[in-house]
Order: C-alpha cells, then sequence, then structure tokens
C-alpha cells in the first residue's frame, strides 16, 4: 500500500533522516516510537506527503506520492497531524463535513452518499450528541474524536496518526485508542500511529518500527521489538519486561548515555 524507499530528509544542519526501506503492508496498526527527535514525526509526515524527500520514492499503490493529485491522494490516505487549531469556530458537524471535500466540488451540496459517510464518521466516534457544538466547547478528548471523524469523512483506507493521545488524561487516552482498534478490525482501516506511550503502543500495534537518531533502528512485531537490550540501546534505560498476551515494561533505571547521543 506504502512503501518507502531509500528515502532522506535533511531537517538541518544537525539532523537527517534516512530510511532505506519501509514498507507499510495492509490492515494493520503500525506505531512508531523513539526518543524525541529521532525522526518519528518526520518520518510520518513524509508518510502524509505534508513534506516532500530530499531524495528517494515513496510510493502509494506503486505510484509515486509526488505523481498524485492531492485530491486523489486524500482519497486513499488521511492524515491527521499532532497540533490542531483549537480558535476554529465551527461545529464538529462542520468540521466532519469538511472531511468529504476531497469527494465533490466546491460548489455542489453534499449528496445522499456524502450524508451517509458524515453519520457514520459521527456514529463511529460516538460524536453524533455532539455534531451541533462548537469545538472550542469540547474537552481534550471530544475534540479529538471529532477531528478524527473528519479524518474518517475522507473515505480514506490508511489513516495516519501524530500522537493522538498527546494532552489527553489516561481514560480519553484509553477511549482514543480503542477507537482505533475498532476502525482497523471492524472497518479494515490501516493504521500508522506516533505513539510516546510505548506500553499503549505495544497492546494496540501489529507491528513496531523504532527511530533512533533518523534511522529504524528496529522494525518487528512487539515481541521481537520490547526486549531490554533495545530500550538499552535507543533509550539509555534498564527495564523490566511483563509477559502477557502483549510484552509490557516498567522503567527501572537509567543506565548509560548510549541511548541519548
Amino acid at each position: 500500500m506504502l512503501l518507502a524507499k531509500e528515502i532522506s530528509y535533511q531537517h538541518s544542519q544537525r539532523f537527517q533522516l534516512q530510511v532505506p526501506h519501509l514498507q507499510l503492508k495492509q490492515g494493520e496498526i503500525l506505531s512508531i516510537i523513539g526518543p524525541n527527535g529521532s525522526g518519528k514525526s518526520t518520518l510520518l509526515r513524509l508518510l502524509g506527503r505534508l513534506w516532500n524527500p530530499t531524495s528517494g520514492q515513496i510510493l502509494l499503490d506503486g505510484v509515486p506520492l509526488s505523481q498524485w493529485d492531492g485530491c486523489e491522494i486524500a482519497k486513499r490516505l488521511a492524515m491527521l497531524p499532532q497540533v490542531h487549531d483549537h480558535s476554529i469556530e465551527w461545529t464538529v458537524r462542520e468540521l466532519v463535513e469538511f472531511g468529504r471535500h476531497p469527494h465533490k466540488t466546491w460548489y455542489k451540496r453534499l449528496s445522499s452518499e456524502d450524508e451517509k459517510v458524515i453519520r457514520w464518521a459521527l456514529e463511529v466516534t460516538k460524536m453524533e450528541d455532539f455534531q451541533d457544538r462548537p469545538l472550542t466547547a469540547l474537552s481534550g478528548g471530544e475534540r479529538q474524536r471529532a477531528w478524527i471523524a473528519m479524518t474518517l469523512a475522507q473515505s480514506s483506507n490508511i489513516l495516519l496518526l501524530d500522537e493522538p493521545t498527546t494532552y489527553l488524561d489516561i481514560a480519553h487516552q484509553l477511549e482514543v485508542m480503542e477507537l482505533v482498534k475498532t476502525l482497523n478490525q471492524e472497518f479494515g482501516l490501516t493504521v500508522v500511529m506516533v505513539l510516546h506511550d510505548i506500553n499503549q503502543a505495544t497492546l494496540y500495534s501489529d507491528r513496531l518500527v523504532v527511530m533512533k537518531n533518523g534511522r529504524v533502528h528496529m522494525d518487528g512485531s512487539p515481541e521481537e521489538v520490547i526486549q531490554p537490550s533495545m530500550f538499552q540501546d535507543v533509550f539509555g534505560i534498564e527495564v523490566s519486561i511483563q509477559h502477557s498476551d502483549k510484552p509490557t515494561f516498567i522503567p527501572m533505571r537509567t543506565c548509560c548515555d548510549q541511548g541519548r547521543k
């Protein structure tokens, strides 16, 4: 579905992202983890064509992203950045309607198909009762669900989320993660997320990509990635690994500066 080949991106004199090969598989949830400044969000923005790589190619369905029309990309790939404009004076319904923009011309009214998709997006995100409320009147968790509903209205089959649980309390974090799981399992969406909470990434993902210094340090299942050696090499900490359905970790102590270099 989405393939990065020999991509590089020069962010600054001090940072360059280089990814020789990364392939997104249909129907999976992939989470990108790593320390601050390791290139997680940079990689996601490149995959979403918010930024263009300095070199290399990112292919969507075998065609370079650079060759896709913007509206055609939006029909296949929806990107939700980390920071939203909280000053927008739209209602939830107006925001979700905006998600239909790639499917219609500016002068046409919403079709019956548009209305059907909007109702579905509001329903699956549990925002039907909030649709007439202004975004400024919502809590953080409600506002995040509204933005996710907008991306769902695009009817894309790939969803890119940049730290979707940031600034949310633990209950709203779990609410968002359960929504992502539902979208994947019940509606077949392929999901790529950047997450800071590694245990959440482990519990809700089929695959983890670990970034370090602008490179892919590891790429594998949670069972393959969540190892003491990874935390030592990437984060410079010692951990205790707990094994149940999915491995989780408890941080113990810093062990070295290696993960920060």
